[in-house]
């Protein structure tokens, strides 16, 4: 969205009158298609770069003033053509993704430079991601003023993977291990995925809660719960969910975790494009269901409280 004013036709004072580039932040590329940047971003950079794609501006904003829905971001810039690159999250206190070869206080002087990267500890990751946004928009100044409006995609996911058994017995979650593996830890300047190794996520917290009772009433019904934190997710690309039985070694299951995220959409989101709905989708909860022997009834699951049955899907 592009709104010019012209200035000399409202103000004969023109000591009053606003110029430059004017832009403001929005993040409702979500599933509820309602805009809570203000609520999900501490912390803001913005690259100002030029037709020829050279570093021409830039700016950081951290606090308590992101939090006001009217937040806008002024730069004084001659006429011509701009790219405009956004991070959210990037330079907080509590950061996970940083700058790739560049240290914190350089950037990047050519936009075809930027590469952001997921920090990991050799291609390992348990710790729970700050929110990371991406936005990019070109920007015409043709005028003495202009507001425009940078439209941000949420880069980080919270995934919670229940496991429940199917007859009500107590099941803890040290007994399995949970991983998630993908090679999605390096984005460019356009925010897609760039091939960069697998990096194998562990879970931020797991744990058992208790969720009801037997049909007998009087037993309690627990089930184990483990919660990964992942960079963004692309359809196709590989990602996968598996969980093993410590005690036995067996695989209690080995999925293309994208593709089972994406039979949501299958069901509610028909029309939506796959990716579409993987980024705009932030928070995610599958539960599994098992037999006593503590395999996987792969008959169905529930994926955010919507209950999906399998049919002839890859396992």
């Amino acid at each position: 969205m592009v709104a010019i004013t012209s200035c000399e036709s409202i103000y004969t004072d023109q000591s009053d009158c606003p110029s430059g580039l004017d832009l403001y932040f929005r993040y409702d590329y979500n599933m509820s298609y309602v805009n809570t940047f203000h609520k999900k971003n501490d912390c803001l950079t913005v690259y100002v770069y030029d037709s020829e794609g050279n570093l021409v501006a830039t700016r950081t904003e951290a606090g308590d003033v992101l939090a006001d829905e009217d937040y806008h971001m002024e730069f004084d810039l001659p006429e011509g053509n701009y790219n405009i690159i956004a991070y959210g999250g990037m330079f907080c206190e509590r950061s996970s993704f940083t700058l790739s070869n560049y240290s914190a206080k350089s950037v990047p002087n050519k936009m075809s430079d930027i590469y952001v990267e997921l920090n990991h500890h050799n291609f390992t990751r348990d710790k729970q991601l700050h929110n990371h946004f991406h936005g990019m928009e070109k920007v015409v100044m043709d005028s003495e003023f202009v507001q425009d409006t940078v439209y941000m995609m949420k880069n980080t996911n919270n995934i919670r993977i229940i496991l429940q058994q199917a007859q009500g017995e107590p099941i803890a979650s040290s007994d399995f291990t949970f991983t998630v593996t993908d090679d999605n830890t390096l984005m460019d300047y356009k925010n897609s995925v760039v091939p960069n190794g697998v990096i194998t996520y562990s879970p931020w917290t797991c744990g058992e809660e208790v969720i009801g009772s037997t049909d007998q009433g009087d037993t309690p019904t627990s089930v184990a719960f483990a919660e990964f934190s992942t960079a963004r997710i692309m359809a196709g690309a590989g990602s996968r969910l598996t969980i093993t039985h410590n005690k036995t070694g067996d695989e209690v299951l080995s999925i293309p975790l994208d593709k089972y995220l994406l039979l949501l959409r299958s069901e509610l989101y028909a029309d939506m494009p796959a990716q579409e709905y993987l980024d705009r989708e932030d928070e995610w909860s599958m539960i599994f269901f098992l037999d006593s022997g503590l395999r996987w009834i792969n008959t169905h699951i529930v994926i955010n409280d919507w209950t999906v049955r399998l049919n002839h899907i890859e396992i």
